[in-house]
């Protein structure tokens, strides 16, 4: 009997954490048999969701596939997987961005990725996976446990240029203020500071892309450095980052939860993902309706 949607997704969450500890492990054999059975649960969780979905998906011309996956079906699959046939780029992407805890630049999401995971993450790779996200997300809704989306201006509510988010987070915290650029930055540090304090809890080294990537943070929080020690102590990191992140907190959360209800009374699912359209697309829609 084949197994169901829910039952698909508890084991990709299952083989996903399976896969943190092998890698943090450095055990390459499970490693590999990990992401073995991480694409095949992948590639059976895509066949049960169009089957779920009917034959409005199934029945599309193959030759349209063929041309232009992306825009024919809305399903980003040869986007998603590097050259070298690892785990698709939207899970290393989902996993820096968890780490980091906040909105982020592909080239970060990339030097997250790679200071603690095993694997290259290109951040070329990422210019369009935000769009095809967003193409999935209009043919089939809210199909996956998660989508790679935009962080939102706090002002109109538009993309904002270069920093991709989770669709779990909350609206408040994908919104961009003034002042949520160095918030934010603070929060990386924290996440990184922290993956590096978990890994020591169970036992492995951080490798030192990890240490160079948390140093680059500490330089510039005030009191996060000593100049004394060889590498940052990722507990003074977070101290010192936390201090710093409440004297912006209050004036920044006012701001971001303000747009984030202006969102939600405002904008449909979709837009509230993947944000409102620029000023100039609606200008560009309209003229066109004239002719």
């Amino acid at each position: 009997m084949a197994a169901s949607l829910e039952e698909l997704e508890q084991r990709l969450s299952h083989l996903r954490a399976e896969l943190r500890g092998a890698v943090r492990a450095r055990d390459k054999a499970e490693t590999t048999r990990i992401r073995r059975a991480l694409r095949e649960a992948e590639t059976a969780w895509e066949h049960a969701l169009e089957v779920e979905a009917g034959p409005d998906i199934e029945t599309l011309p193959p030759e349209a596939e063929t041309r232009t996956p992306p825009r024919a079906t809305g399903e980003p699959r040869r986007q998603e997987r590097p050259t070298h046939g690892s785990i698709p780029v939207r899970e290393q992407v989902h996993q820096a961005l968890t780490l980091l805890g906040a909105p982020a630049s592909p080239k970060l999401i990339s030097s997250a990725y790679e200071a603690f995971f095993a694997e290259p993450l290109v951040a070329a790779k990422l210019a369009s996976l935000r769009r095809d996200e967003e193409r999935s997300f209009t043919a089939q809704g809210y199909a996956r446990p998660y989508y790679i989306c935009a962080a939102l201006t706090h002002d109109r509510l538009v993309p904002a240029r270069g920093l991709l988010a989770l669709s779990t987070w909350p609206v408040e915290r994908r919104i961009i203020t003034p002042l949520s650029p160095r918030t934010d930055f603070l929060t990386h540090a924290v996440g990184t500071a922290e993956q590096i304090q978990r890994l020591a809890t169970a036992g492995h080294p951080a490798p030192d892309a990890a240490w160079r990537l948390l140093r680059r943070f500490a330089l510039t929080i005030p009191g996060a450095c000593d100049s004394a020690a060889p590498e940052p102590d990722p507990a003074r990191v977070i101290a010192a980052a936390q201090a710093e992140a409440t004297v912006h907190q209050q004036e920044d959360e006012q701001r971001r939860q303000a747009a984030a209800q202006r969102a939600r009374t405002q904008l449909t699912d979709a837009q509230k993902l993947f944000g409102a359209a620029p000023l100039r697309d609606a200008l560009r829609d309209a003229s066109g309706s004239m002719h």
